[in-house]
């Protein structure tokens, strides 16, 4: 007779017990004691199997999906924190007994591996569909688990042969077998509670927060230490065992691809593994399973080291996150295979012998989790405005709350979806997947591959432009119109435009042959050229620079045919630039762009105000000669360098970073006074003639009259033309005026005649009042003369209807509201015309509208008290800054130079006297200066000169991190010269997209109800957008707002600013502030380690956070005083 060893005893034992221990029975229905993907995975699974299912939910995941797509579904752990409701062991077991379930499903995660929970279950007449409480038991502690596989004859990694529960015992570990040492919770998986320690003075703090996390992910916070082993790749083998003693494997996965220890992408099988080490795995896996008499699913998982070696780590004893992976490349589902050995199936009844398993396919499984890539994949939470899913052939989706409209909490775990590839091969499942793993990786390999995630930001443009358009219906407009008028139904006509390239243009000539030559080429041309002046001072005079690039960009194409023989289009500088970034949100620079694609053959021109490029202050030397570099690349041709003193040094500047920038200097002399008026000692005949002298000499390549305030009388015209006619034959003359006094026209035949070569003119629909003379008028009456122009009168008129028909969408900001018409009275107050409309609606807004013609009077005496000075931005607007002062406080060019002393004059009164704007030509007046300036010292040089450089680099630095993104050159540019306004636009193009594709109605007001707009975000990719419905105001204080998007519904929530004015909203970090912490994720404060008033040092612990079960640390930057939200 055999003897019987103490071994074989055992295993007939053990075969004795399983075979008694269980009863084959059918479920009729299962509890799933999970939420989200996993609890949905199981529910289809016992859908398909036609079994009943019963779904548990916290009082947070009431609107979870989970719970719809079960047959039943029961709240749990009402009363309790979130995961702690799936935590309450009692209630899960009253809810399965009271509904009739006669098993449980515990999913991954949460009680998975409790084996109190298996036990409770089993206690209460309920089987658990899982490994019994006893293995549980020692398999999910990693310390019985290494005891069971040394036993077994498994390689172990050196580590703690029991459970700890105290910073000091990690400590000693440490000491013992040095670093790096790895925690891990003993009691849990899937990364949480694990923490990499590299140096025994950190092991501490580490202890304590992996501890936490543990507790908080599955109840108990005992960890585990283990040497860690370098460089390794992690493979882990699928099992299934039965209560038979039957145990199979269905080879292995590789999981290397993690990031904060946890699996992000897993592949079956394990590419570049070598079969003998395969074989080995696989075989001591099995062993390890069938030593501890292993039933159901579960996982045996290794490290492997770069030698080949591996050593077993732990067992899973639960279904894992990538469990899908081992069902593509098997074709067995794990789920209903739970199931079934649960209800007493043996394997072979399944047709589960090993021999029947075979590796059918190759699968890729990535997770996609609710983690902000932008902040260290920080969890994040909110509502899912927009989701698209990927699918195909050979793609497997498990997902939950998966869709546009889904709200994903703070409080459980981030993932949100798992993508499954299939494919025959591991390269053409890689090929499916978005990105290609093709060879073996480790554990390093997302640390090492930084590469991975630098993506390409999301556009997400159509939903950013459903929220500005929700924010204007909801809060009103995001430009601050001016008039009660609204914005005009109409679309525009754009004439036909021919499909041929457009004929050539000034431009080709200035391209080809240079600024010289190209002076040279208008100075012989007989025919009077044109600036075309619509596109920018037009409508800075009337609309107060509020139109559009949407509405030029439009009749730009046609311009580029009709108007090739045009001298220049102005469409840049001056006041264009902050207001496309402030009100019209809008980068100017682009508007430079999109125009010069579009009309590439007519040279462009833009105001330059010499040193102070487009601002109101003194900007460093390097700045000016950089934004004329830049503008030049950009596209524009001409600049109009002016001065608002006409000081020569301040132009001097500008001039010469034109020149050297290669586009044309058109230097500019800004007129005021009155040449033909003998009796007149300032701004006389010899006055212009040695500044233009002084212009030419310094390389001017045009000389301007700049007639901003409509002063030029056609007789002070012609003698101030044909006086520098004669003295400067050689030098081509441009004219620019404004109409004010209705005498445009006129006063430009006369500089015709008299020797001008370009006079500036707007289309009629857009000219006359404060604006440019009339363009059709002047060709019409140049007509037939020496100097008829080259442009075509039915060309304007088609011209002229379109911007006839596109002012009125700009009807908020019409300045015929205040002004019918010309004034001659503008020979008196002398009020340039762009700042006599911005003169207007200031004295409206201060409530002295009906006071105009104080102001106008007040203007003309303010002028006389500052000296007679030269007018024009922004000299012009410090004159209009007095003359409401004046207006306001009841004062006269009398009392208040008897009160200078006394009086708080305004801030740009004080920088003209201290000479921040430049030397006025005549000198400042006395001694007014002395009592405004009140013993202050004022600058006699160059405002700008000594400024030191700007440091671009470090600029352009310091604004990506405030803004998250890579900025181009032109990005730094306005920034450094409008910082404010640069901040604001990119904060508001983050938040609401390209909303200068939007058409200009809807941009200003918004949408009405059934409204339809068309957005062409890109070439060839166009939104329709159509507004549904408003909602009704939340507990919030918003209200959810409905579009349909390209015919799919979306919907908004906007907060009612009005509504929610009592609503008490908690403070948010302000990236401007450098000391303003901000929360890395939305989740609950766990530890607060500094109190207000503290002086917080760099890498100082400032508060432990807690979401998605898991835990981070927020630091203290190299700052001294930092402003906490207590």
């Amino acid at each position: 007779m055999r003897r019987l060893t103490q071994k074989h005893f055992i295993r007939l034992c053990r075969r004795y017990s399983s075979s008694n221990a269980i009863q084959k029975k059918r479920f009729d229905k299962i509890l799933v004691a999970n939420r989200g993907e996993i609890a949905i995975r199981v529910f289809r699974a016992i859908n398909e199997m036609s079994r009943r299912s019963v779904a548990i939910y916290s009082e947070e995941d009431v609107h979870s999906v989970h719970r719809q797509k079960a047959d039943e579904a029961y709240i749990v752990g009402k009363g309790l924190a979130p995961v702690a409701a799936y935590l309450n062991i009692p209630d899960i077991i009253r809810i399965a007994k009271q509904h009739g379930c006669q098993a449980i499903h515990p999913g991954y995660g949460f009680l998975s591996e409790r084996s109190d929970f298996a036990r409770a279950c089993v206690e209460n007449g309920i089987v658990f569909i899982g490994p019994t409480p006893e293995v549980m038991a020692r398999m999910g502690d990693k310390v019985a688990a290494r005891k069971a596989a040394i036993e077994a004859g498994v390689q172990v990694v050196p580590g703690t042969d029991h459970p700890i529960t105290t910073p000091e015992e990690a400590v000693e570990f440490a000491k013992t077998f040095g670093t790096p040492i790895i925690l891990k919770a003993a009691y849990g998986g899937g990364g949480r509670g694990m923490r990499r320690v590299d140096s025994i003075d950190q092991v501490e703090d580490a202890f304590k927060r992996a501890s936490s996390e543990a507790l908080t992910a599955f109840g108990d916070g005992s960890m585990f230490v283990e040497r860690f082993i370098q460089r390794p790749r992690h493979i882990e083998v699928q099992l299934l065992g039965d209560h038979y003693g039957n145990v199979v494997h269905l080879y292995e996965r590789d999981c290397s691809v993690q990031r904060r220890h946890q699996k992000v992408v897993e592949i079956a099988p394990a590419p570049d593994l070598k079969e003998e080490v395969r074989n080995a795995m696989l075989s001591d896996a099995l062993k390890l399973a069938r030593h501890v008499g292993y039933q159901n699913a579960g996982t045996v998982e290794f490290l492997l080291d770069q030698n080949g070696k591996y050593y077993f780590i732990e067992v899973n004893a639960r279904l894992q996150v990538e469990h899908t992976v081992s069902e593509e490349v098997t074709g067995i589902d794990l789920v209903q295979s739970q199931i079934n050995i649960a209800e007493g199936c043996t394997l072979p009844e399944l047709k589960l012998n090993q021999s029947d398993i075979k590796l059918i396919a190759h699968a890729i499984q990535c997770r996609v989790t609710t983690e902000d890539p932008a902040r260290d994949f920080a969890p994040d939470s909110g509502r899912i405005e927009v989701f698209r899913s990927g699918e195909g052939c050979g793609i497997r989706v498990d997902a939950a709350s998966a869709f546009a409209g889904a709200v994903v909490t703070p409080h459980y775990d981030s993932l949100l979806l798992k993508y499954i590839s299939r494919a025959r091969n591991h390269r053409k499942a890689a090929l499916k997947m978005a990105r290609a793993l093709h060879a073996a990786v480790d554990t390093y390999f997302i640390d090492e591959n930084p590469n991975l995630f630098k993506f390409v930001p999301s556009q997400n443009r159509g939903q950013k432009l459903l929220r500005y358009l929700a924010e204007v219906n909801v809060n009103g407009p995001q430009t601050p119109l001016i008039t009660s008028l609204k914005p005009s139904n109409v679309e525009p006509i754009v004439p036909k435009i021919p499909t041929t390239p457009p004929p050539t243009g000034f431009r080709d000539i200035l391209k080809k042959h240079g600024p010289e030559a190209f002076a040279k080429v208008v100075r012989d041309r007989h025919a009077c050229l044109i600036t075309d002046t619509t596109m920018r001072d037009a409508h800075q005079s009337l609309l107060t620079t509020r139109v559009r690039t949407y509405d030029m960009e439009k009749i730009a194409p046609f311009m580029s045919h009709n108007f090739a023989n045009l001298y220049s289009i102005e469409n840049w500088g001056g006041a264009t630039f902050d207001v496309a970034m402030q009100f019209l949100h809008e980068c100017p620079f682009e508007r430079l762009e999109t125009l010069r694609k579009a009309i590439p053959n007519i040279p462009f021109q833009m105001l330059l105000r010499g040193a102070n490029v487009l601002g109101y202050s003194r900007y460093p030397d390097n700045v000016v000669y950089k934004f004329c570099d830049l503008a030049v690349k950009s596209g524009m041709d001409v600049f109009r360098v002016f001065d608002s003193l006409n000081y020569v040094p301040n132009l001097i500047i500008g001039m010469d970073a034109v020149g050297k920038a290669g586009g044309v200097i058109e230097a500019a002399i800004s007129y005021t006074g009155d040449v033909s008026d003998a009796t007149r000692t300032k701004y006389d005949l010899n006055y212009y003639l040695k500044l233009s002298e002084e212009l030419i000499k310094n390389g001017a390549h045009v000389l301007c009259i700049k007639d901003m305030t409509g002063l030029l009388r056609p007789t002070a015209a012609r003698i101030l033309i044909d006086a520098i006619r004669q003295r400067y034959p050689d030098i081509p003359i441009h004219v620019h005026t404004h109409d004010t006094s209705g005498t445009g026209v006129a006063s430009m035949l006369e500089c015709i005649k008299a020797g001008a070569d370009v006079v500036d003119a707007a289309i009629d629909s857009m000219s006359g009042i404060t604006s440019q003379p009339s363009m059709g008028a002047l060709v019409a009456s140049l007509k037939g003369t020496p100097n008829e122009t080259e442009l075509n009168l039915d060309a304007i008129s088609k011209y002229n209807n379109y911007w006839e028909a596109a002012r009125s969408l700009y009807a908020p900001f019409e300045c015929t509201t205040t002004m019918k018409s010309g004034n001659s009275d503008v020979y008196k107050h002398q009020i340039p015309g762009g700042c006599y409309t911005n003169l207007q609606f200031q004295a409206l807004s201060l409530g002295l509208g009906n006071r105009f013609e104080e102001i106008k009077q007040a203007y003309a005496e303010a002028n006389e008290v500052l000296g007679d000075i030269v007018k024009v931005t922004p000299s012009s607007k410090t004159v209009g800054d007095l003359a409401l002062f004046m207006v306001q406080n009841k004062l006269d060019k009398h009392s208040i130079l008897e009160r200078a002393g006394e009086l708080s004059f305004p801030k740009s009164v004080v920088e003209l006297f201290e000479g921040r704007l430049g030397q006025p030509p005549y000198g400042f007046p006395e001694p007014l200066r002395s009592k405004v300036l009140r013993g202050k010292t004022g600058i006699s040089s160059r405002p700008g000169e000594g400024l030191p450089p700007l440091d671009f680099d470090a600029l352009q630095k310091k604004l990506e991190e405030k803004h998250g993104r890579e900025l181009r050159d032109v990005d730094v540019m306005s920034a450094a010269i409008f910082p404010t306004e640069f901040d604001n636009f990119e904060q508001f193009r983050q938040k609401f997209g390209p909303v200068s594709h939007l058409s200009t109605r809807a941009f200003l007001v918004g949408l009405d109800v059934a409204d339809e707009t068309h957005v062409e975000i890109e070439k060839g990719k166009t939104l329709a957008i159509r507004y549904l419905a408003t909602g009704k105001l939340n507990e919030k204080g918003e209200r959810e707002m409905f579009f349909e998007l390209n015919g799919q519904v979306r919907s908004i929530f906007v907060q009612d600013k009005e509504a929610a004015k009592n609503l008490v909203i908690r403070p948010r970090a302000n990236l401007s502030d450098k000391g303003s912490v901000g929360s890395p994720m939305p989740g609950q404060i766990l530890e607060i380690s500094v109190k207000e008033g503290d002086k917080v040092c760099a890498k100082q612990t400032l508060f432990v956070l807690s979401a998605m079960k898991m835990e981070m640390v927020v630091e203290g930057m190299s700052f001294n005083l930092m402003h906490l939200p207590f």
